[in-house]
């Protein structure tokens, strides 16, 4: 939570710099082309501002050059703001040609320069207002990027805070509907419709399929795709509804009727939800929707150098776009097999996200200035197995040629860099140590950074790795201008990468350790700070200022991922300054959602504090909530067993009997040592250690191909192969031991021929201390004596036949095999 301030008054000295005329902006900015609609079409070159050279007089000081860098050149194009807001144009002429001055003094009516995204000129574009992307989304980030790099002033800079202030709308939580689990309502109402006019392109199976797949001929499948585009609480405003009658997508007859059908039939699904009534016997706070917070992504950051930054916010299309505000953008076209994820990301397979040689150029041209440069990305590698090294991130025209790259080989994240000293593929690489496994399958922040001095080095969730560049630092001079930067994959598709990205930021100066930290810190992906208004719970006058609240229950909550938030950190905050509070009591926190309270994911139920900050943190843990309707349709809420005076008894459930467990499938009583109790029980048997330099060479080349398993269904003949092999070498070692052989079969002659060694005497020698060491006592299931010494003595029989021309060593070639036999048997194996 660190960059976070509670709003304070704002001193005098600041006003006039961050926020003049406010209030007179909101009318200023009118429509320049035709109302607020978005603009679909992408009119950007992509190029920075093709010749509008200002001839007019001097900036009158450095904010004013500041500005003019990084707002004024961006947006007098043309194309973007200077065809309306120019000079002898419409209010606020923030872009004018004739005098920078003026246009500074025309901009600072509609910029904030102490919060950004405020800015009446970025919530304007936002809503469409001569957006020159085809995201409206991607021209406010952009805008948003211009101001602050404007706010920032110095190199030095760039580090933004998140300021808390009070919601705009607060109210109460409601009654609510939320989407039955079983999808029977939806087969009888909505999808009937779906099914008949919309699965040609909206279903899994179509010969053009179109996601989603609310037509899919799998119920389950279809109701999942369909419920981002119903609307609970509005029907009418559902996409449904709305792509019908305003949009006149793919109407099959008169749209307006059409839509009427559609609407008529979610009505009908709606209908038969049971409202959830909100008990009112819980102490609740008020109510919040993740879209009504403050961005937490937003704050903490240094972005001062960076020029290129993607945040993946759209959420749907064939572009990615570069926000970072450093023209040429350096939008990424999409292909192949990604997909965008919930909470800001996009997810490869097989696919990549690539810029144009063009737009990429200035990777080359800013980064060569420098000398110097960082790579930085929030990654969650699919798997640890991926090699080549898989590329998650590249400036390259192939595997053999690079200017930089960063990849992955199972556990290792790889550095490659082209330099004086390094090959065209940027060979060799820096890689995180093998036995770091500084990689993993999860969600890491990952910073690559590169300068003259310290050369590469690797940075893993804010720390430095301690891998150690062995090649000296060298010039860039053979970097290459035509190059393509790219994502998830090389630019011939040939070393694809699999994960999820959900940011990544190119800068032309090297991070240092603690800006990294820092950057790790913030965090990423679509996070917001919820602030629940508990004013009305506790008995503190100051909690309350001219009628608007002033005391708070905020949580950072993201979206986890497509089907889930994540609710983390929550802490007390006064943005009353003036407050105190004595040792007020907060017990059992709950999270609610759309008028009940959350069946799982209640990690804070356990809180029992006091309260006695204006800043107070509650609890370190986080904590999953399903998704239900949406970030912009879920209602949360939070409920307490007690706050201040305020209490609520919870009278736990009476759990239900339990049902007697299920029968599982039958289990065999008997199974099979694995491979080192096959080997540890050898060795007993025979008394030869395992040590033995002959028997563990043996055992390494074979250990794969004994039993790994207990379960005697997985055994088999290789199995027994294996176990064949290693008990001979076990008997060998015995045999071939004078002094292990003596005490073993004590008295038995194995200089003599076969036919005198094994007489019955000689074959007690042998057998005997052999099924004895073998058999168990008192087991029923396993061979007996007499069975195991039949079969022994029939081998001794068969191994006998050789007459008067036996081998020197015959018998002792015998009592190996019988050795062998015995104990790689059933006897030993079974347990």
């Amino acid at each position: 939570m660190n960059k976070i301030q509670a709003l304070l008054p704002m001193p005098l000295s600041m006003k006039w710099l961050k926020t003049l005329a406010m209030a007179s902006g909101l009318t200023l900015l009118a429509a320049c082309s035709g109302g607020g609609a978005s603009v679909e079409e992408n009119n950007n070159s992509g190029q920075p501002n093709p010749g509008t050279n200002y001839s007019g007089p001097p900036p009158q000081s450095e904010d004013v050059q500041r500005f003019k860098l990084a707002v004024w050149d961006n947006l007098v194009r043309a194309d973007r703001c200077g065809s309306c807001h120019g000079t002898g144009g419409q209010t606020p002429q923030f872009v004018r040609t004739d005098d920078i001055n003026l246009a500074y003094a025309a901009a600072n009516t509609v910029v904030n320069l102490s919060r950004p995204a405020e800015s009446r000129m970025v919530i304007k574009v936002g809503e469409g207002h001569n957006c020159w992307l085809a995201s409206n989304g991607a021209c406010a980030d952009t805008i948003t990027s211009y101001i602050t790099n404007w706010a920032g002033g110095s190199v030095g800079g760039g580090a933004t805070e998140v300021v808390l202030t009070p919601p705009d709308n607060i109210f109460m939580p409601g009654d609510a509907r939320s989407f039955p689990a079983d999808s029977s309502l939806f087969a009888s109402t909505v999808y009937p419709v779906l099914e008949q006019y919309c699965s040609r392109c909206h279903s899994d199976t179509a010969g053009n399929a179109q996601s989603p797949f609310f037509g899919s001929d799998d119920i389950d499948l279809a109701y999942s795709a369909a419920q981002s585009r119903i609307n609970l609480d509005n029907v009418p405003l559902s996409r449904l509804v709305v792509r019908l009658r305003s949009e006149f997508h793919n109407c099959w007859s008169n749209c307006t009727e059409n839509a009427n059908t559609m609407e008529q039939a979610i009505q009908s699904f709606v209908d038969g939800i049971p409202l959830t009534e909100v008990d009112p016997d819980l102490v609740i706070s008020a109510a919040n929707r993740l879209v009504d917070g403050i961005v937490a992504s937003s704050g903490g950051r240094h972005d001062a150098n960076a020029i290129a930054r993607w945040e993946f916010k759209t959420g749907s299309g064939p572009i990615a776009y570069d926000t970072s505000g450093v023209e040429p953008a350096l939008n990424l076209t999409i292909s192949g097999g990604v997909e965008w994820v919930g909470g800001w990301g996009l997810q490869f397979t097989n696919g990549r996200a690539q810029g144009s040689t063009a737009n990429s150029k200035k990777l080359h041209d800013l980064i060569k200035a420098t000398g110097e440069y960082s790579v930085e990305a929030w990654v969650a590698p699919a798997n640890v197995v991926q090699d080549g090294p898989a590329r998650i991130i590249s400036y390259s025209a192939g595997e053999d040629r690079t200017n930089f790259t960063v990849g992955q080989t199972a556990y290792n994240y790889e550095f490659l860099m082209r330099h004086a000293n390094t090959a065209g593929d940027g060979m060799p690489a820096l890689a995180t140590a093998d036995d770091d496994e500084r990689l993993q399958a999860t969600l890491q922040h990952v910073v690559m950074t590169y300068d003259p001095i310290n050369g590469r080095r690797i940075y893993v969730n804010g720390e430095f790795t301690g891998d150690m560049d062995d090649e000296d630092p060298g010039h860039l001079n053979d970097w290459d201008s035509t190059f393509a930067f790219v994502l998830g994959n090389e630019t011939d598709g040939q070393l694809p990468w699999a994960g999820i990205v959900k940011l990544v930021a190119i800068h032309n100066r090297v991070l240092s350790d603690e800006q990294i930290a820092q950057n790790f810190e913030a965090g990423v992906g679509e996070r917001y700070f919820l602030l629940f208004n508990v004013s009305h719970l506790l008995d503190v006058p100051e909690c309350t200022v001219n009628s608007v609240p002033q005391c708070y229950i905020v949580i950072e909550v993201s979206r986890f991922d497509s089907y889930g938030y994540l609710f983390d950190k929550p802490f007390f905050a006064s943005l009353n300054s003036a407050a105190s509070f004595s040792d007020i009591p907060v017990q059992s926190m709950r999270i609610g959602i759309n008028g009940r309270e959350a069946p799982v994911g209640q990690a804070y139920a356990n809180i029992d504090v006091e309260i006695s900050q204006a800043r107070q943190d509650l609890s370190t843990l986080g904590t999953v909530v399903a998704l239900e309707k949406g970030p912009s349709a879920d209602e949360f809420f939070l409920t307490f067993d007690r706050i201040g005076a305020h209490t609520h008894v919870r009278l736990d459930p009476v759990p239900p009997t339990p049902l007697p467990p299920a029968d599982g499938d039958p289990v065999s009583a008997i199974g099979v040592r694995t491979f080192d109790e096959i080997n540890a029980s050898m060795s007993v048997l025979t008394t030869v250690e395992q040590t033995d330099p002959n028997v563990q060479a043996l055992f390494q080349t074979i250990r794969q191909g004994l039993p790994n398993d207990e379960l005697i269904t997985t055994f088999s003949a290789a199995h027994q192969m294996g176990i064949t092999q290693l008990a001979i070498q076990y008997c060998n070692a015995l045999v071939e031991d004078t002094t292990k052989r003596s005490a073993y079969f004590p008295g038995f002659n194995f200089s003599a021929q076969p036919g005198v060694a094994f007489n019955a005497t000689g074959r007690n020698q042998i057998l005997d201390p052999l099924l004895a060491r073998i058999l168990g006592v008192n087991i029923s299931s396993q061979p007996t004596d007499a069975s195991v010494r039949t079969e022994l003595n029939a081998l001794i029989d068969q191994l006998s036949v050789c007459g008067t021309s036996c081998p020197a060593n015959k018998t002792a070639s015998i009592v190996k095999a019988v050795c062998a036999a015995g104990i790689g048997g059933a006897a030993m194996l079974v347990q």
